[in-house]
């Protein structure tokens, strides 16, 4: 089997493709990305198994390098895009460029090719804020630009699905430690903050809710889209439980038991996105499960030192 992972350098990118490096079915893997966050960990850390691994240098706006790499290719996981932290709503043309057109000459490109299956990386900020908990028929209501451009880049895909297998993942929150590492993530933001500055700000009440999911279970996910023929096709969330930031906080201090807490506009209530998993995807064991506290004491052993107090304290 041949496999594109386009942002294949990036944080979910790198993991998966140590991932699927491991896999005895993957021939061959191509990492297809144009390193625009300057994230070169992928070329740098352990060795990546598997028989035949190449890195094109490309952006997904190049219609004719895209041609060009799916030559041969069964299984496309599309992951490039330019991404974003929760409700931020700014560079509405760059999430437009790469989200929705990128997505769509990936479409065409494919249309041309020979390729098996497509694997959409979407996000569950296509459904927007609101009070009730949303699943996969719930109407999307993007609010942000961000929301938006990966709702059109759905669009994008699902056209694709007359002709082969189609797969959109509604992606949770992502958290955990990667070779690549996103520290503007929620969860990672608060890890590196109560590693190294021991004080986290909070927005708001803390009592907004997310959809979150841990990195190895994603790639885990994205592992057993691509190798499991009975997972029918069709628009899936990516979730694997929702936590308000106050319950994440309650964690974290298990943690860091000295953790200092500095709320900004705490009578703010800010709005909610929680997410219903997929009771029909259970049967599939997409991931393994395992208690939140336990990952971020395993998130913790991957940090290189911690400051002593002293410089703690001179620096807060």
């Amino acid at each position: 089997m041949r496999v594109l992972i386009t942002g294949g350098a990036g944080y979910i990118g790198t993991e998966l493709t140590h991932k699927l490096g491991q896999h005895e079915q993957v021939e061959d893997i191509v990492i297809y990305d144009n390193l625009s966050r300057k994230n070169y960990n992928l070329f740098l850390s352990e060795k990546i198994s598997g028989k035949n691994i190449q890195f094109v240098y490309g952006d997904i706006l190049d219609s004719r390098k895209l041609k060009s790499v799916l030559e041969g290719v069964d299984v496309v996981v599309h992951l490039a895009a330019k991404v974003s932290t929760p409700f931020a709503n700014e560079d509405p043309h760059l999430f437009e460029q790469v989200n929705h057109w990128g997505t769509a000459e990936l479409s065409y490109a494919i249309e041309a090719s020979d390729v098996k299956k497509v694997i959409y990386m979407s996000s569950i900020s296509i459904y927007g804020a609101r009070k009730e908990p949303v699943d996969e028929n719930t109407t999307p209501n993007p609010k942000t630009y961000y929301g938006i451009s990966k709702l059109n880049g759905e669009k994008m895909i699902q056209r694709l699905a007359a002709g082969r297998e189609t797969f959109v993942l509604r992606c949770g929150n992502v958290y955990g430690y990667s070779k690549s590492m996103r520290f503007d993530a929620v969860i990672n933001k608060l890890m590196f903050e109560a590693q190294f500055k021991n004080k986290i700000n909070i927005q708001g009440s803390g009592d907004q809710q997310r959809a979150f999911i841990q990195i190895d279970k994603v790639t885990s996910a994205l592992t057993r889209f691509i190798f499991d023929v009975n997972i029918p096709a069709g628009n899936y969330n990516l979730v694997d439980k929702n936590m308000s930031v106050n319950a994440i906080i309650d964690s974290l201090k298990q943690v860091y038991p000295e953790l200092e807490m500095i709320f900004v506009q705490q009578d703010l209530n800010l709005k909610n996105i929680i997410v219903k998993k997929n009771a029909g995807l259970d049967s599939y064991n997409l991931f393994e499960q395992s208690d939140f506290l336990e990952e971020l004491k395993e998130f913790k052993e991957h940090f290189a030192f911690s400051p002593p107090n002293s410089i703690l304290t001179m620096q807060v």
